[in-house]
Formats: structure tokens, C-alpha cells, sequence
């Protein structure tokens, strides 16, 4: 084994010695030839007998270096180099040829690879922390539901739910929790006469950061003993606030901020590159102690409530744990722990159906990965039709030339080259051209990539993904590029070594047969199939967002600016009355400003609120599809003359609807329709959660449903409530909590005389007057608002229409190179015929006809295609049928309008032959 070793180390260096070591192979083997002809002359022969006798005993001076140099050196890497060489040499020759080429494989493989980055960092990449697989999560990855810990798959705990879990799994070196989302903060820094900024922060337990093995790039991290009852309040900052919002001035640590109102101290700063757990856009800037939580919140002390669902959990595993052992444990615990605090026979009888699904958490937590693996997905199938199509090309340009050089090829074979040689030299050149286009296309990958981040995070300030190319992404062009380059170049390679020696030798272009452009048109036509299986593909999605944003969202979207803000909890509820009418009032007194409202959420502002109703003395109502509960909003008078919403029956909620009146509720037609079938709804009575309450509140009015959360999906049940009346008291504290937190507004509507954007700068002064710790979120027009919740739609439609496009380019460009191919082919053909009488016109329609056969064919092959690949994208559609004649008609004129294009230049060109100077060059 050392041998062999040392021999082929031996080998290897040889060949960077190749010239010195051929000097000294011809001394050798001029002296050895030199002393054979002493020995000969000695003999008496005549000096040339003496020497060629010489040279007969060592077999020839060429072959006896050949078989010298193969002893010594890697044969079969050296002809691998010598093919790359040719091929270079051959491109350098051919720049128009290697131009068209590389770019086309360029686009492919680029259009590849600008997906694969967008897939690599949502769906692939581990997060930036120690040993990233031995963490796991304690609920599956989409992290959803946990409402009162009662669903089948727990993916949510309490605080004293996670405290029993932590303490009682030793199979966790530790376990760390974190809220779901994110807060909002209004953030200054002591001494600072600015105005309070709006930053996103995160509630975390002590051992957060010990969990993930992140050490602070300046100061410390957050460790458990800042998370205990009395602890002084601290917080770390993010890498990025720290170096863009604070300059990376190091007087930061230690440095007292003022978060919602409360003095927190700045312990250290995370590492560059740590977002936290969850994949997100404008992730958190600061990770504060849960026990700081009440502070920041007075209203809403989560923490104290063991029956409050709100953390999440990851722990790190230790070694040798088998995970099904764990999973079996905590689910046991888990059914203790509920078992311990759960009195109610309701919750009781459910609680052996509770089970914790333990997942790998390496990735961390993703609503990304959820919301884009579809389209995702889809993109990548897109992309790939078009690199396949950019390689249909290349391979037909590579039989083109491998038929113009069918007499070299002959030649060579003729000489001696094996077909195996051939191919190889065949394929050397595919993958250098490949490699080559590779190599452009992460240049388009990386501008692809951004032009993909600005279309799938349109609105956001910060997304954690970068464009540039990482180790994977240019590992994924790599190998795409050898895929590309042997799917090219096989057949053209196969064609060419099947060549007979002969045929080509006898009669020069006129003898090439006319099979041999069968691969060719075959090339085409599917090329063709491809490109109106996209165009179809672009159309649909193309006219599914046209009907997403014409539909009647159930508002009018004219003339309305929506303000979210981060809810006034600095303010105790009998201070809110006072509040709100001040807002108000100053809003109003805005010159140009009509109406002015408030309430819990608004429409179509990524927020929601969603409740269990109790109707008529009957206990909580059942969930609806899919495990939802009603919507519920809070809103102020005017608030459906604001947003623009008809109220069909009843009243709306007006002024007059105060704490001490009667309280009464606003429904939509969908929750008269779920709860109230065939029932007149006005006048019944309903309320939230515990069936005591289930009078609470008055059905007045019905309004027409409106879409406040999913512009695809039809209006869900929903009601409105005023955002001043109370419940009466509720026995669970954590459901009184949660009411009492409704009644804080979080959103902010203006129906204005104008353009909405040119009241931004009043708003905001009128805001900071009203209370300077009001912090702004988002200010936006209606109609900005609604674009923005089709972001993920325009982005699928947007970026498939323009791989279409790219499809149709390529395969237009195939089709110009085939008939220009064939012109050049049949120029001897198209002489005799215009010689016999044969008018231009004639000969043009003969190209043509040719080349639009190709793509018939191609058609009658890609409509059953395009009609069975449309079921993939049925759920990305809306409105629109995935047969929709529509799409699949304007696809066919638009591939035939452009096909006729690409082949009536080269037929107009053959319709200029000569005759007499064509025939006299043959």
C-alpha cells in the first residue's frame, strides 16, 4: 500500500517536471541509440545500416518515448488535461460559438442557483450556534397552536410548565424557553433628548443563551441568575442595533436603556450573524429575562399564570439520549404536570390524548419554511425546466458543430482514435463550457438572488439572508454545472464517435445526411413542450394574483392611511377613556383628515385575535375548519365608516356605546351564518370563552365580510366589540387577562382628503404630542397595506412569468440556431431550387414550415403536459382553474407568434441565396 503510494505521488510530480524529464529521456535515448550503432559499426555494417539497425532494437525513438512517459506519469489525467487544453483552444477559436453558449448555461445555472440560495437559507441552513444537532425542539417546527395547552400535538407551555418540564428531564444539559413572537419596544437611552425609537424585542429564560453556546462579541450574555424573581432588569442588544443604531460605541455596555418605560441595563452584545432561534424578518434587537415581562406589561402578567400557553421550547440534548426514550418521557411528565393543576372534568378526560413531538431544532424555529416550502419548491421545478431547456440548446449548438467537423472526426478515426477517445473529447468540451457558464452564473445568481429577497420581503428593514454565495450554494453550482455539461454534451459526443470514416471524406456538406439533424429537431420540439409548460405555468399564477388583487376585500381602500402602534400598556384601564379621546381628538383637527378610529387590530396588518365564543347559555362553541376560533376585534365609533366596511342590518358601534351602556356586538355575515343558520342573528346574545358569559353581549348590526388575514381564503367568522365596554369579572385569571388586554389599541385608521402618504409627517407629530412613548410600527397607505400581504403571490407569479420568459428566449434562440443551421445545411438544395424556377416566397415558406412543424409538435406535446402539471400549482391559484383557456391559449399565441419570429430571419436569409455563386462554391 506505502508502494503504491509513493508511486503515484511519484506519478503525479512527474508531471510538473514533464520538460526536464523529457531532456533527459532524449539524452537517454540518443546515448542507448548512439552505443547500438558502435556495437553495429563494430559489427561491420555501414553507418546507416549500423543505425537503423539501432533504432529497428529499440522500437522508434517516438514510441519508446510514449511508452516512457506512460510508465512514468498518470496517462489518463494527462489526456484529461490535453482534452481541456483542445477545448480552450477550440472556444478561443469559436468566440461566438463559446459566447452564446456560456451565456445560455450561464442563465440556467444561475437561475438555479438564485433559487438554491433563497432554499439554502430557509429551509437548509443551521443556525449560527454550537454543535447545532444536538438541539431539539419540544413540540414540532411549526410551533403552532398551544391554546390552553389542550391540542393533540403540545407545542406550547406556561412558564410553570416549562419550570416542571426543565427540572424534571435530565436528559437535557439545558432547556431553554422564549415567547413565540415578538414584542414591541419603545426604546431610549437614559439622558438622551431624542425621541423614543421602536425596536423588536424578545422574552427569553436565563439560559437562552448558555442553551444555544452563544457567547456575547462584547460584555456577557443573559445567564439564569439575571432571570429571578428581583434581579436587576438587564438586556442583551443585537450585534446589528449595536453597530447600526449605536455606532458599536462600547459605553453601551453597562449603559441604562428605557424599554416601554421601564430602566433596563445593557449587558453585552450577541455576535454578528445571531438572529436568535426563529428565521424571521426584522428579527428582535434586544433578549430580555422573561422575569423582566411584567414589568414591561403590567396588564398582562403572563408569567404568574400557569395555565397562560404563550413560551416555546429547545433544549440540547446529551449524548447517547435516545430520542423516542425522551419523547415517551416528556409526554409523560407533561400528563402530570396537567394532571397536577387541572381540576375541571372537562380538561381532565382530554389530558391523556396531550403529546410533546420532540424535533430537531438545528435549524431553529422557521415560519419561512412553512410559508415558502411550496412556492419554493415550485421555483426550483421551474428553474429547472429552464436550465433543461438552456441544455437542449447547448446540445443542439454542439451537433451543429460536431456535423460541420464530421470530416475531422473522421480523419482522427481513421488514424487510429478510438470512439471511447472521441467522446471524451466530446464531453471535455461540454463541461468546460459548462463549467464556464457556471462561473457566470453565480454573478446572475447573486443579482438573482437580491432581485428574489426585495420580491419575497417586500416592507421589512431587516432580513438575516444574505445574497452572497456561501459554500453550499457554490457547491450546488458546481455540481449543477457538471450536470448541465454532460446532459449537453452525451448525445452530441455519441453522435460524433458513431461517425463512419468514409462517409464524410467522399463528398464534404453535401454528403451529411439527413438523420443526422433528427437529434436536433427532437432537441426542439422539446424544448418547446418545456417552454409552454412555463408560459401556461405563468400565465395562471399571473392571472390568479390579478383576481387576488381586484376582489372585493369587504373595505374601501381609498383615501385611508393605517397607523399600527405599539399598544399603550403604560396606561391602566381607567386611564384609557381619557386616552383614546384625546387621540382622537387630535387626530381629527389634522387638516384634511375626515374620520378618525381606532381599535385592537386592522385589516390586513399581519395581526389577529382569535377567541372561543360561548352562544346562548350553551357551553364554548367547538372550533371551526381547521382548529380556529372566531376573530375578534375591538374597535371605536366610526371605525366601519373609517375602513370603508357596510354594515348590511342593525347599526354599527357608535359613540354612544360606552363602559356603562349596554353592550352590544357587530357581527359579520359569516359568524351569522356559522352560529345563527336560517336565524335572524340581530338581537341574540353571545360571549367569550366561559358559558357564564355567554350573555354579555348583544348582537346590533351585521357588516359584510371583509378579509382581515388571508387575502386567498373566504372571510371567517368574526365580531366586533366596543373597545371601551368591559366583561363582567372571569373566574380564570388568565382569561380576564387576556380580555383586559384586548381593550389596548393596536392599530390606528384615517380616512383622508388626498393622498394618504402626504399626511405621514402630521400624524407623527400629533402622535408624539399626544404621548411621546406611543411608538409608531408601520405607517402605510391601505392599498400599500393590502400589496404587502401579497407579497408571497406577486413574488411566485412575478418570478415564474420571468423564467417563462426566459424559457421562451432560450427556446426561440434554439429555434433560430436550427434554422439557421439548417439554411447553411441545405444552401446546395436551395440553389438547385431557385435555379429550377423556385421564387423567394417559396423558399421562405419551406424554412419556415419547417421550423413551426417542429413546434406543433412540440405543442401537441405540451398542452397535455402544461393541463396535467397545473394540478401542482392548484394551490397557489386563485379563482382560476388550471385548465383556464385564458392562460393556456395566450401561452401557445405568444410561443407561435415568437417561434415564426425566430425563423423568418434565417428563412429571409436563405430566400437571398445566389444560385449561380452557391452552386459555383459547391
Amino acid at each position: 500500500m506505502i508502494d503504491q503510494i509513493r508511486e503515484t505521488i511519484s506519478r503525479l510530480l512527474s508531471l510538473f517536471r514533464r520538460d526536464s524529464l523529457d531532456r533527459e529521456l532524449d539524452e537517454e535515448l540518443t546515448a542507448h541509440i548512439e552505443l547500438a550503432t558502435e556495437e553495429n559499426l563494430q559489427r561491420g555494417l555501414s553507418p546507416e545500416e549500423a543505425r537503423r539497425q539501432a533504432l529497428v532494437r529499440l522500437g522508434g525513438v517516438q514510441q519508446a518515448t510514449e511508452r516512457q512517459r506512460e510508465s512514468r506519469g498518470l496517462p489518463r489525467l494527462e489526456s484529461l488535461l490535453q482534452d481541456v487544453r483542445y477545448a480552450l483552444r477550440a472556444l478561443r477559436r469559436s468566440p461566438g460559438f463559446a459566447s452564446v453558449a456560456i451565456v445560455t448555461l450561464a442563465l440556467g445555472i444561475g437561475a438555479n442557483t438564485a433559487i438554491f440560495t433563497l432554499i439554502n437559507a430557509v429551509m437548509l441552513r443551521s443556525l449560527p450556534v454550537t454543535k447545532p444537532s444536538e438541539l431539539w425542539n419540544l413540540g414540532d417546527d411549526r410551533f403552532g397552536g398551544g391554546g390552553g395547552g389542550f391540542v393533540d400535538d403540545v407545542s406550547a407551555y406556561s412558564y410553570r410548565g416549562y419550570e416542571y418540564l426543565r427540572d424534571n428531564t435530565s436528559e437535557f444539559s439545558n432547556l431553554a424557553a422564549f415567547q413565540a413572537g415578538k414584542i414591541d419596544l419603545s426604546v431610549r437611552r437614559s439622558g438622551d433628548p431624542r425621541p423614543a425609537e421602536h425596536h423588536f424585542g424578545k422574552l427569553v429564560s436565563g439560559n437562552y443563551f448558555q442553551t444555544f453556546g452563544v457567547s456575547a462579541l462584547v460584555g456577557r450574555a443573559l445567564v439564569p441568575e439575571d432571570d429571578r424573581p428581583g434581579a436587576p432588569p438587564v438586556a442583551v442588544m443585537s450585534y446589528r442595533a449595536w453597530h447600526d443604531r449605536f455606532a458599536s460605541d462600547r459605553s453601551v455596555i453597562g449603559a441604562v436603556f428605557t424599554l416601554r418605560g421601564v430602566a433596563v441595563t445593557i449587558v453585552g452584545v450577541t455576535p454578528p450573524g445571531f438572529f436568535g432561534e426563529t428565521l424571521q424578518v426584522d428579527p428582535p434587537d434586544f433578549w430580555i429575562p422573561l422575569h423582566v415581562g411584567p414589568l414591561l406589561n403590567p396588564e398582562n402578567p403572563q408569567l404568574n399564570r400557569w395555565n397562560d400557553f404563550w413560551l416555546y421550547a429547545i433544549g440540547r440534548v446529551r449524548s447517547g439520549v435516545q430520542i423516542p426514550a425522551l419523547q415517551a418521557h416528556v409526554t409523560t411528565e407533561w400528563q402530570h404536570w396537567l394532571s397536577d393543576n387541572y381540576s375541571d372534568p372537562r380538561y381532565r378526560r382530554n389530558i391523556h390524548k396531550q403529546h410533546i413531538v420532540v424535533t430537531p431544532a438545528a435549524s431553529g424555529v422557521s415560519w419561512m419554511r412553512d410559508n415558502y416550502r411550496s412556492g419554493l419548491r415550485l421555483l426550483l421545478v421551474v428553474s429547472a425546466l429552464v436550465l433543461l431547456i438552456a441544455c437542449a440548446n447547448i446540445a443542439n449548438l454542439l451537433l451543429a458543430r460536431g456535423t460541420a467537423n464530421r470530416t475531422q472526426t473522421a480523419m482522427r478515426v481513421a488514424l487510429g482514435a478510438s470512439h471511447l477517445r472521441i467522446m471524451q473529447q466530446s464531453v471535455i468540451e461540454g463541461l468546460v463550457l459548462a463549467l464556464l457558464g457556471g462561473i457566470a452564473g453565480v454573478w446572475i445568481a447573486i443579482a438573482t438572488s437580491r432581485l428574489i429577497l426585495a420580491l419575497a420581503f417586500r416592507g421589512a428593514d431587516y432580513v438575516p439572508i444574505t445574497s452572497s454565495p456561501s459554500w453550499p450554494v457554490l457547491g450546488f453550482a458546481f455540481l449543477i454545472s457538471l450536470i448541465a455539461g454532460l446532459v449537453c454534451s452525451v448525445a452530441p459526443a455519441w453522435l460524433a464517435s458513431t461517425v463512419p470514416p468514409a462517409d464524410p471524406m467522399r463528398g464534404g456538406a453535401r454528403s451529411t445526411p439527413e438523420s443526422s439533424a433528427l437529434p436536433q429537431k427532437s432537441l426542439m420540439v422539446l424544448q418547446a413542450a418545456l417552454s409552454l409548460v412555463l408560459l401556461v405555468g405563468a400565465g395562471l399564477l399571473t392571472e390568479s394574483l390579478r383576481h387576488l388583487e381586484r376582489q372585493s376585500f369587504g373595505f374601501d381602500t381609498n383615501g385611508r392611511l393605517m397607523v399600527s402602534v405599539s399598544p399603550p400598556t403604560q396606561y391602566p384601564p381607567e386611564r384609557l377613556p381619557e386616552f383614546y379621546r384625546r387621540l382622537e381628538e387630535s387626530l381629527t383637527r389634522i387638516p384634511g383628515v375626515e374620520d378618525a378610529s381606532y381599535s385592537l387590530y386592522g385589516p390586513m396588518d399581519f395581526n389577529g385575535w382569535s377567541e372561543p365564543v360561548s352562544i346562548n347559555g350553551q357551553e364554548i362553541v367547538k372550533p371551526l375548519e381547521h382548529g380556529k376560533w372566531p376573530w375578534e376585534n375591538r374597535v371605536s365609533a366610526n371605525y366601519f365608516l373609517t375602513v370603508g366596511t357596510r354594515i348590511l342590518r342593525g347599526r354599527a358601534i357608535d359613540k354612544h356605546d360606552l363602559p356603562d351602556s349596554a353592550h352590544v356586538a357587530v357581527v359579520n355575515q359569516a359568524f351569522a351564518r356559522t352560529f345563527f343558520p336560517n336565524q335572524e342573528a340581530i338581537g341574540r346574545h353571545f360571549g367569550v370563552e366561559e358559558p357564564a358569559h355567554s350573555g354579555d353581549y348583544e348582537i346590533v348590526g351585521i357588516s359584510e365580510d371583509t378579509k382581515y388575514a388571508n387575502a386567498q381564503n373566504d372571510a371567517d367568522p368574526m365580531f366586533f366589540l366596543p373597545i371601551l365596554q368591559e366583561e363582567g369579572k372571569y373566574l380564570d385569571t388568565a382569561q380576564a387577562s387576556e380580555q383586559l388586554a384586548t381593550h389596548y389599541l393596536g392599530s390606528i385608521q384615517l380616512r383622508v382628503n388626498g393622498q394618504p402618504e402626504q399626511f405621514e409627517p402630521a400624524v407623527r407629530r400629533v402622535l408624539n404630542d399626544v404621548d411621546p412613548d406611543l411608538i409608531i410600527t408601520a405607517m402605510r397607505s391601505f392599498s400599500q397595506q393590502i400589496e404587502l400581504n401579497l407579497t408571497y403571490n406577486q413574488m411566485i407569479a412575478r418570478l415564474t412569468t420571468l423564467y417563462g420568459l426566459l424559457a421562451l428566449a432560450l427556446a426561440c434562440v434554439g429555434l433560430y440556431g436550427l434554422s439557421a443551421y439548417s439554411v447553411a445545411r441545405r444552401v446546395h438544395e436551395i440553389a438547385i431550387r431557385m435555379a429550377l424556377g423556385a421564387d423567394r416566397a417559396r423558399v421562405v415558406t419551406m424554412i419556415v414550415r419547417g421550423a413551426m412543424t417542429l413546434v406543433a409538435i412540440g405543442l401537441v406535446i405540451g398542452v397535455p403536459v402544461a393541463l396535467a402539471s397545473g394540478k401542482i400549482i392548484a394551490s397557489q391559484l386563485f379563482e382560476v382553474k388550471t385548465n383556464d383557456p385564458l392562460a393556456l391559449g395566450a401561452a401557445v399565441i405568444v410561443l407561435s407568434a415568437c417561434a415564426l419570429a425566430a425563423a423568418a430571419i434565417p428563412a429571409r436569409r436563405a430566400a437571398s441565396v445566389d444560385p449561380m455563386q452557391a452552386l459555383r462554391n459547391e
